[in-house]
């Protein structure tokens, strides 16, 4: 079987759908029986080279850079490589996919949050992601998505799917993901001015993830602590979220929170294992992949019990609401426990080595091949026909 995967909409910074798609196709380019085309920008040509020696790559123009060129590049040029490759299927990992193709489709829906809390996004993108989570549904010959409960919740929007539901849970490295040496911490630490201890955020700075409500709650901690408070390190690109600069305006030691930035490369693993909690109060996940990744570095995490994220740490994480009071509470307790947090950071360990990027391939593969066998029961005309593989 040959797929394409469309990697087109990747950003730059490889956070969240880009290093789902990274590691996917770094996985399912494996020697087996899949024969993987990815279509990418020029400027990440070489990273798939790299990840994936054995994939063909359908180099685009560097205009898909740009965002309403690359969706008009997916209806009337994908389509063309998806013929000039005979596949069998093209996976659009990202919400979109083309409306005409002669192939069959699989469509990865991350999360209904654009449907279950509409206030978190702009009025733009929410029209635009419920549109299409809508069309692509309807198009596609199968669905996948990286938890039951985002599932759940796509049958809850949009009524059950005519196409069959994948459900194929996200993966880690695990050899990158692993608990830091005192060493590389240290290190890390140093470069950025920080200190022991310190609570980590680490993620985009969107409403969903609640980070005002996060800074409130440890300018609580601080306002009561005799001691040095520990830091509440914040690191993450800055994406739609008004409320952050008043948060920190209230803060009564303004000097306690740090603000990194978005953090990649060498320093995320040792940021996340060096922290003392690392602190996800979000309340839309689809996956909950930050979580996962903290997980499987040891680190005690604080999160909540929204959507998909108790399926991804289960009994290894300590909840809380994404509300100030209960996210303070949860701080205090893990803060003025060792004990607590020791036993949370070997439960995480021992959880995230569960998952696996080649566990989500194989499930991805199933998808494919349900996909393929889907298409092949209904008969096809118009366009549809006249590209379809022979």
């Amino acid at each position: 079987m040959r797929v394409l995967i469309d990697a087109t909409a990747m950003p730059v910074d490889r956070g969240g759908v880009a290093r789902y798609v990274d590691e996917l196709v770094r996985a399912l380019a494996e020697p087996g029986e899949l024969d993987v085309v990815v279509a990418c920008q020029p400027r990440d040509a070489e990273r798939y080279r790299a990840l994936a020696p054995t994939a063909t790559l359908a180099v685009g123009p560097s205009a898909l850079a740009w965002r309403g060129f690359r969706l008009l590049w997916e209806q009337l040029c994908l389509p063309l490589v998806a013929r000039r490759h005979a596949v069998d299927v093209v996976h659009s990992p990202h919400y979109t996919t083309p409306l005409l193709t002669g192939r069959p489709r699989v469509v990865t829906v991350h999360d209904v949050t654009f449907f279950s809390e509409p206030e978190v996004h702009r009025p733009v993108k929410r029209l635009f992601f419920r549109t299409w989570i809508r069309v692509s549904a309807s198009l596609a010959a199968a669905i996948v998505t990286p938890s039951r409960a985002t599932a759940d919740a796509l049958e809850r929007a949009i009524g059950h799917p005519a196409a069959r539901v994948v459900v194929a849970p996200h993966g880690v490295d695990h050899r990158r993901f692993q608990p830091p040496a005192p060493t590389e911490v240290a290190a890390t630490l140093a470069r950025h001015a920080l200190r022991h201890p310190y609570v980590l955020f680490l993620g985009t700075i969107e409403p969903r993830k609640h980070v005002p409500a996060l800074i409130r709650a440890h300018g609580r901690l601080t306002a009561e602590s005799s001691a040095e408070p520990p830091l509440l390190v914040i690191a993450g690109a800055r994406g739609w979220e008004t409320d952050t600069e008043a948060a920190l305006r209230e803060h009564p030691d303004p000097g306690a929170v740090r603000l990194l930035g978005y953090i990649d490369g060498a320093d995320v693993v040792p940021l996340l294992g060096g922290a003392t909690v690392v602190a996800y109060p979000s309340s839309g996940e689809g996956f909950g992949l930050p979580v996962l990744e903290a997980m499987a570095t040891g680190a005690a995490v604080l999160t909540t019990r929204r959507l998909a994220i108790p399926e991804v740490a289960g009994d290894a994480a300590a909840y809380c609401e994404p509300d100030p009071d209960s996210i303070e509470q949860g701080l205090r307790r893990l803060l003025g426990d060792s004990a607590v947090r020791a036993e949370l950071q070997a439960r995480a360990r021992a959880r995230a080595e569960s998952f696996s990027w080649g566990r989500s391939a194989a499930a991805h593969d199933a998808a494919y091949r349900a996909a393929a066998r889907a298409a092949d029961t209904v008969p096809r005309t118009g366009s549809e026909a006249a590209g379809a593989p022979r």
